[in-house]
């Protein structure tokens, strides 16, 4: 059985490495090995680096420097630093934020002024209103629309049950059943109002 000639630049390396080995013999059996695997890692590194790879073996030996040279630093306790792994690879890329939602903006917060404030000035439409660019905006989710169109819708629905009660009872209702009235046609919208509120600083947070 036939063993495959080294190439010319394995040849380079082991060579390098033997001169180095040699050389660095009056070092303590720890140091010696960290400066053997140092430069080793160096010689692999610098193959396969992806900021600069080197193909040609001779160039990466000549950055490294002489044997001797090597050696006095690590007597030293001061290998050069440029032959240290962190500066030859490329840093993974940093994972960006997926920012899915935000705080809103001015439509967002209009949205739910005309659930609130504006349900207390012109009930049904006012928060109608509201819902439609709630349904047109980016920043709540779906379920959190659908709960703002039921909530605000289920108030209406009431009011509207309520009026015709009242219609059938004309000549018994009072100024208290009005209210009440007044009452369901807002209070639905303003609650749907202050949920999507938390909604919306909610999902700016966790963005």
């Amino acid at each position: 059985m036939t063993t495959a000639p080294l190439a010319h630049t394995d040849v380079i390396v082991l060579d390098y490495l033997a001169a180095l080995w040699a050389q660095s013999e009056d070092l303590s059996p720890e140091l010696r090995d960290e400066l053997m695997s140092t430069v080793a890692d160096y010689i692999a590194a610098r193959r396969a680096s992806a900021v600069e790879p080197i193909e040609d073996a001779a160039s990466i030996i000549g950055r490294l420097g002489p044997p001797e040279s090597l050696v006095a630093a690590a007597r030293r306790g001061n290998l050069p630093p440029h032959i240290r792994l962190p500066a030859l690879i490329a840093p993974p890329p940093v994972p960006r934020l997926v920012r899915t939602t935000t705080a809103g903006g001015a439509p967002e917060y209009a949205a739910i002024g005309l659930l609130t404030a504006g349900a207390v000035v012109l009930p049904v439409i006012s928060p109608v209103a509201g819902m439609l660019m709630v349904t047109a905006s980016p920043h709540w989710t779906v379920a959190a629309k659908a709960t703002g169109w039921i909530v605000t819708a289920g108030s209406c629905a009431a009011a509207a049950m309520l009026m015709v009660f009242l219609v059938a009872a004309m000549p018994f209702y009072g100024e208290g059943v009005a209210v009440l009235m007044y009452l369901l046609l807002c209070g639905g919208s303003v609650g749907a109002g202050i949920y999507l509120l938390n909604q919306l600083r909610r999902g700016g947070q966790a963005g």
